[in-house]
């Protein structure tokens, strides 16, 4: 049987386009986006506008989704963008975008921009605070939500100035309907489209992928390479790929305490070692975060020992309560308790720290468990359709094989949670990577 993530081929990397097609195909989830997800959240939240601003190099995190690709900050003078509902649910959605009258001079990042949103300023004629005003005494909003919050980082994007900016423009009356917009801006970030979904599985698949090579023959050499040698391997297929790691690899060795280390040094990898990788890469906008581990066969060996194989299968069985417990509804905290639950009946000694994933790598959405209890605030925060998570957790059990001796198996697999069910994307490990 083939370890887990081995292609037939490297096929996966026919799947990486040039940079010109994925600015095509992430400029039309964009609009997708826009279409869809704004309007379903602005009535789910009940919310009349919303109002994000920000200035270069000081990006509220969600004005940079909502950003061409073309456009890699928010404008050199001011980004603001407004989203109007209107009485038969639809959305328009507004800028106020420095666009030269000129044709001679274009500024091709912020035409991008006019298609999505209207240009409702003439700045020869006034500043982008006095149009934003008038704007919002046009639409009568009954609430207006701007991106501040306590308890999610990436909903708290608006700074304390432009806030202040702001409600100064849109004056007493409406400052006074003003309201965070955090759950919207975490229902915007988390909701994942179809488009998107379709190709989740596919970039998944790069991630493994680039795993299934470094947790082999073809990288690692027993006795010569190191854990840093497969880190910085990995670190560098990513970048020659053309994709972007969201966080620096990291690889561990896991051994057993009668096998002294190599003289060359405790990082060299050796037969009869466990390996244990923490990846993450982005491609299309869209993030990846797995987890898997490997054995080194000895010389006599043509599989892993059977007590580090049930480790893996308890890490398995980990994931399936935590399946069974994904309830849309709940709150990670409440999905916690009850994951846990099940796992201390199983006998398990297990630790859940479950993250959303999607176009950030720690991204919004209801957090289950951090460090194995739970959190208030982020936690609180309940799960919706069409989002994604990375099932972070790990097991810890005695190996025969070693003495008795505690082995930690940590998996990390991203899902999509749609139609009350929990889909792995791309599959999971069920089986250790083996090198020889």
């Amino acid at each position: 049987m083939k370890c887990f993530g081995v292609l037939p081929s490297r096929s996966w990397q026919e799947k990486l386009l040039p940079l010109r097609q994925q600015a095509d195909i992430v400029r039309g989830w964009l609009k997708v986006r826009l279409d869809q997800v704004v309007p379903q959240l602005m009535e789910r939240e009940d919310l009349d506008m919303w109002i994000l601003v920000s200035r270069e190099y000081n990006e509220d995190p969600v004005v940079l989704t909502m950003l061409p690709p073309t456009a890699m900050n928010a404008s050199w003078f001011r980004t603001i963008l407004v989203f109007s509902r209107q009485a038969d649910g639809t959305v328009k959605r507004y800028t106020m975008a420095r666009v030269p009258k000129a044709s001679a001079y274009k500024v091709k990042s912020r035409s991008w921009l006019l298609q999505y949103f209207e240009n409702v300023w003439d700045y020869t004629e006034e500043d982008e605070w006095t149009c934003l005003g008038r704007l919002v005494r046009q639409e009568k909003p009954k609430s207006i939500g701007l991106n501040y919050s306590r308890t999610f980082q990436l909903a708290d994007g608006i700074s304390a100035t432009e806030k202040e900016q702001v409600e100064e423009a849109i004056g007493p009356e409406y400052a006074g309907v003003v309201k965070s917009a955090e759950r919207l801006a975490v229902g915007w970030l988390e909701t994942r489209t179809e488009p998107e979904l379709q190709a989740y599985t596919g970039i998944m698949q790069i991630a493994h992928g680039i795993i299934a090579e470094a947790f082999s023959s073809q990288v690692v050499h027993p006795g010569v390479t190191t854990s840093e040698d497969v880190v910085w391997w990995i670190r560098q297929r990513i970048h020659d790929l053309g994709l972007k790691a969201w966080f620096h690899p990291s690889v561990s060795i896991h051994r057993c305490e009668d096998q002294a280390p190599s003289p060359l040094g405790e990082d060299v990898i050796l037969a009869g070692d466990v390996l244990h990788c923490d990846v993450g890469l982005e491609y299309l906008g869209l993030c990846t975060d797995t987890q898997q581990n490997a054995y080194v066969l000895k010389r006599e060996e043509d599989d892993a020992p059977q007590g580090i194989k049930d480790a893996l299968a308890d890490g398995n069985l980990l994931q399936d309560i935590l399946v069974e417990n994904f309830v849309a509804g709940l709150t990670g905290n409440q999905m916690l308790e009850r994951a846990m639950k099940d796992a201390e009946a199983q006998g398990l000694r297990a630790t859940i720290y479950t993250h959303p994933i999607g176009l950030h790598g720690h991204a919004a959405g209801t957090v289950v468990g951090a460090l194995g209890v739970p959190i208030a605030g982020v936690g609180d925060y309940e799960l919706f359709e069409n989002t994604c998570f990375s099932y972070e957790l790990n097991v810890v059990r005695s190996v025969p094989e070693w003495g008795g001796q505690d082995l930690r198996i940590a998996l990390e697999q991203d899902v999509l949670f749609a139609g009350g069910t929990v889909h792995y994307l791309a599959g999971r490990q069920t089986q250790l990577h083996l090198i020889s």
